[in-house]
């Protein structure tokens, strides 16, 4: 069999050899997730806390607090509840950017625009992990200008 079929071709028009296929691993190695002497430990959110200094310009702020159980979806946004221009001095919250009500174009409009609703694309809650790799970016202190 292993003759016959030299090569696979995948809808794409990919060809791949058969004993490559055979070579995919996952990270984890061959080690079956119930055999690992490392049990995967949930990681628990941050408890809440003072907005997070940003590394870089325009760096999208980092979620200073849980998020579990809030439903962002096409007919609910939990986080206007708090982060509304409406609200947000009630809740003590920061405003939601200006930036946000603007569509593709550049239009203003009266709602948060459909790219910037899923607020979790671009804001992310912080858990209590190591990092998976070694990291050695340091931040910008100041802009220089020339």
């Amino acid at each position: 069999m292993k003759h016959l079929i030299k090569y696979l071709v995948i809808p794409l028009g990919l060809a791949f050899t058969a004993q490559s296929l055979y070579a995919i691993e996952s990270l984890r190695g061959g080690r079956a997730l119930d055999k690992d002497p490392e049990k995967p430990v949930a990681k628990k959110w941050q408890r809440d806390q003072p907005p997070i200094e940003r590394d870089y310009v325009q760096q999208p702020p980092l979620v200073p607090h849980s998020i579990e159980g809030y439903v962002i979806n096409t007919r609910s946004n939990k986080c206007m509840s708090c982060h509304s221009w409406s609200n947000y001095k009630d809740k003590g919250a920061t405003k939601v950017s200006l930036t946000h009500f603007k569509d593709r174009k550049g239009n203003e409009h009266a709602n948060i625009s459909p790219r910037r609703y899923f607020c979790t694309q671009c804001h992310v809650p912080q858990v209590d992990a190591k990092p998976l790799v070694k990291n050695t970016f340091k931040p910008v202190k100041t802009i220089k200008s020339k």
